[in-house]
């Protein structure tokens, strides 16, 4: 089977489905249609910069363009999940909190995958460490934040609950025991959802981006296989990161619940 180019006239073409999701939003009286506009040209944008960095970290295959990029999407990390918060930690440790776990647990998961998987040489080797780091990044990033709405609108939700368990001597991670439990189940259902409905209910991205690239479909299941296990993982690590971390932020060291140091999006 041969690899089968495409043309930007053949992206215009798929391009013409988003009609249907104006026609939608239009229809409903969504509102949504200019969101849904400025969401498609960002990706495109997006998309046609990174496959020019990309081309160039490839082709250079060094350590620092390397880093710098994942320093790029640590950056980014941090904004997109924090953007998309009801409430967050305010200043710049939202930001770190939003950012950290997920882009963590990826690092840590996408250096086992080149290293004691794979066997890139060298370690870093952009065409195999960033691709990686950006799947499991992605995919853990969406559980992250799911960690972190739960257990902000549950700590707004329960206040007097958990101020009294702090007040009879219960510690912080305890009095926040039961928001952080539901915070992680919350935040591990999408990957296990994924992992449950892969091959019988759909056939995940990048076993379909390889089987269109020419290569065999077990080859294919194989690679697939193995990130949705480095997703999962990574996304275990990053839930309960975040879990910690916003209970540690949303309190002091004299286990206080400090609330105000919460924000809506879009506060100063």
């Amino acid at each position: 089977m041969s690899y089968v180019a495409l043309t930007y006239w053949d992206l215009v073409l798929a391009s013409l489905l988003l009609l249907i999701n104006g026609a939608i939003s239009f229809g409903f009286r969504l509102n949504l249609e200019r969101s849904l506009a400025i969401s498609a040209v960002r990706m495109v944008l997006q998309l046609a910069l990174i496959a020019v960095l990309l081309k160039f970290i490839f082709a250079s295959d060094a350590f620092w363009p390397t880093l710098l990029f994942a320093m790029l999407m640590l950056a980014a990390t941090g904004y997109e999940v924090a953007s998309h918060q009801s409430r967050r930690i305010s200043g710049w440790r939202g930001y770190a909190l939003a950012g950290g776990p997920p882009f963590a647990a990826g690092l840590v998961t996408a250096l086992f995958a080149v290293t004691a998987i794979i066997g890139a040489e060298p370690w870093y080797a952009p065409r195999f460490f960033l691709p990686i780091l950006g799947m499991i990044v992605g995919n853990a990033l969406a559980g992250a934040g799911l960690v972190l709405d739960t257990i902000a609108d549950g700590a707004n939700r329960e206040r007097q609950v958990i101020e009294t368990r702090l007040a009879l001597g219960q510690s912080r991670f305890v009095a926040m025991s039961d928001i952080m439990r539901r915070s992680v189940r919350a935040g591990m259902l999408p990957i296990m959802s994924m992992m449950a409905t892969a091959g019988i209910v759909a056939i995940p991205g990048m076993m379909t981006g390889q089987i269109l690239a020419g290569a065999e479909p077990g080859d294919a299941a194989k690679y697939q296989i193995m990130i949705l296990f480095l997703i999962a993982g990574a996304t275990g690590l990053a839930v309960l990161s975040a879990a910690c971390g916003s209970v540690l932020l949303m309190t002091d060291e004299r286990h206080r619940l400090r609330l105000e140091r919460l924000q809506s999006n879009g506060s100063p």
